[in-house]
């Protein structure tokens, strides 16, 4: 195999026709600027430069050689160049996982403002909820705890709590309850309820957590495979649906959403980071625009966006 650094220094010799010169530029001494060609010619098997007086000059196939190697150089640039833009996260790929309702709502502004941010950045975004186990791993994954007070990372990632989202009853207009500042739990057993997360997942399993705090279990009437749909059907007239807040964005006309208090049923989100990507700028911008977002949803508690709820 050819030494490419003997080839730079073919390359030099040719353009400055002479050793001395070729030495001068590449911050050699003349000996090792000699040493180099003579070991390419020994490799090569052929006669690159002959002498001429003091000097030297290119055989034919010294300067095929030099020409048809310009390429190699400037390929080798360019991945010189992209490891330099990798290391400062301008290039590459971002993988993040999420769940559907912090996609609905949290995702769209951060992944527009990370691809104006990093141009040549290609985003490998995945739904955890249609998540292919053989999927490779994420950079950041945005998920619901499934046990808050077991809360663990996977090997390999680093995690933090991000926010708590609470629960709130989506009832008809003309409910008893859809003027009240907040309704308690317990009443809510009272009607027939639609169930929205058929995933049987851990948003579920926190709300009926809390449910059998308060002694009882909910009538499900109705099955449906996502938030919006089972608020179409309260729409409709047909019992209440319990969502996360962050799902409440785009309310159809008909329904009011009301708090929940006495407890106040939540789920824990949770945003971890591939141990190796920490340091990566593309991920700290991501976090950092990730706790923009939850900060500022916190202090305008409007409606959210809408989704199936997620793991």
């Amino acid at each position: 195999m050819v030494d490419v650094h003997r080839l730079r220094v073919l390359r030099s010799v040719i353009g400055e026709r002479s050793i001395g010169g070729a030495a001068a530029a590449l911050g050699y001494t003349p000996s090792a600027v000699s040493q180099h060609i003579t070991a390419l010619q020994r490799e090569t098997g052929l006669t690159l430069v002959e002498r001429d007086g003091r000097g030297i000059v290119p055989t034919e196939a010294g300067v095929i050689l030099a020409t048809e190697s310009e390429a190699v150089f400037e390929q080798l640039a360019r991945v010189d160049g992209l490891i330099s833009e990798l290391r400062d996260g301008r290039l590459g790929q971002l993988r993040i996982n999420y769940f559907a309702s912090a996609g609905a709502v949290w995702i769209p502004p951060i992944v527009a403002t990370i691809s104006r941010e990093f141009p040549g950045l290609r985003m490998d975004l995945r739904l955890i909820e249609l998540l292919d186990p053989a999927a490779p791993s994420p950079d950041v994954e945005i998920y619901v705890e499934a046990d808050e007070r077991r809360a663990t990372d996977a090997p390999g990632f680093v995690g933090r709590p991000l926010t708590d989202d609470p629960y709130l009853a989506v009832v008809p207009q003309d409910s008893e309850w859809a003027d009240r500042e907040s309704v308690t739990l317990h009443e809510l057993s009272r009607v027939p309820w639609v169930d929205n997360d058929v995933a049987r997942g851990p948003c579920r399993k926190a709300l009926l957590n809390a449910c059998t705090a308060v002694g009882f279990s909910p009538d499900f009437s109705v099955e449906t495979q996502d938030y919006p749909t089972a608020i179409r059907f309260v729409a409709a007239g047909i019992g209440l649906t319990v969502v996360p807040e962050l799902a409440l964005a785009d309310l159809p006309d008909g329904v009011v959403a009301v708090p929940i208090v006495d407890p106040t049923p939540s789920r824990a989100i949770r945003v971890r980071v591939r141990r190796s990507a920490v340091d990566l700028p593309p991920v700290r911008r991501v976090l950092e625009l990730l706790d923009t977002t939850v900060a500022q949803q916190k202090s305008s508690p409007a409606g959210r966006g809408n989704a199936t709820c997620g793991r």
